[in-house]
């Protein structure tokens, strides 16, 4: 078929699915749906065999870095990790929550989550003071402290993301967030309702397995 004729084909099934679709939406979407696309999985004796495993394998060692260069990044500001720095940033943005919102919003266990709420208390990043709808429950806001703290680590971490990201190019950081948001937004949702269930039982739910 004519690459002309392929192309606006592909631009018409597109635009049925997705009248409010932008030209920039739709090149993503064709590129990330294209067909006879290359075998991307590595070969090699202790690599993973399917597509699945090699993405996730790229995800984590990318995590992995990240979380070296965070260290480096996060030096100086008065914050020791990315998970102190993540639960201080969810406190800002969820405005006053409670402990536990707060804990679970930032994907952090209870015990470990609270450790870290307690260190950045110490600091003086975050004041506690007592729920008026629930007086069992503690609320959590940003003290001035911890404003000036934040606006450090977000300079930092953002120019971290410029670092890791600068060979780049913009449409396909975009594609990648595209691609990748919706597993991002499903596990978010479901993760607290797997605590305490085997693997098993996880994989069947998520899977629709027998």
């Amino acid at each position: 078929m004519n690459k002309a004729v392929t192309l606006i084909t592909a631009w018409g099934a597109f635009d049925e699915q997705h009248p409010e679709g932008s030209l920039e939406e739709f090149c993503r979407h064709y590129l990330a749906h294209r067909e006879g696309k290359a075998n991307t999985v590595p070969a090699g004796r202790f690599m993973p065999v399917s597509s699945e495993g090699v993405l996730m394998r790229t995800i984590g060692r990318i995590f992995k870095l990240h979380t070296i260069y965070t260290a480096a990044a996060l030096e100086g500001t008065g914050i020791s990790n990315i998970d102190e720095y993540s639960l201080l940033n969810t406190v800002a943005q969820l405005q006053e929550p409670r402990k536990t919102e707060a804990i679970y919003a930032a994907l952090q266990e209870l015990s470990t989550g609270t450790d870290k709420l307690n260190r950045l208390k110490k600091l003086g990043y975050l004041a506690e003071y007592d729920d008026k709808e629930d007086k069992r429950s503690k609320r959590l806001k940003v003290t001035a402290k911890g404003e000036k703290v934040l606006v450090t680590c977000r300079k930092r971490i953002t120019l971290l993301a410029s670092m890791m990201f600068h060979d780049m190019q913009e449409d396909d950081m975009k594609l990648c967030s595209q691609l990748l948001k919706g597993v991002e937004s499903k596990f978010a949702a479901i993760w607290l309702s797997h605590k305490g269930k085997d693997f098993e039982e996880i994989y069947r739910e998520v899977t629709g397995t027998p």
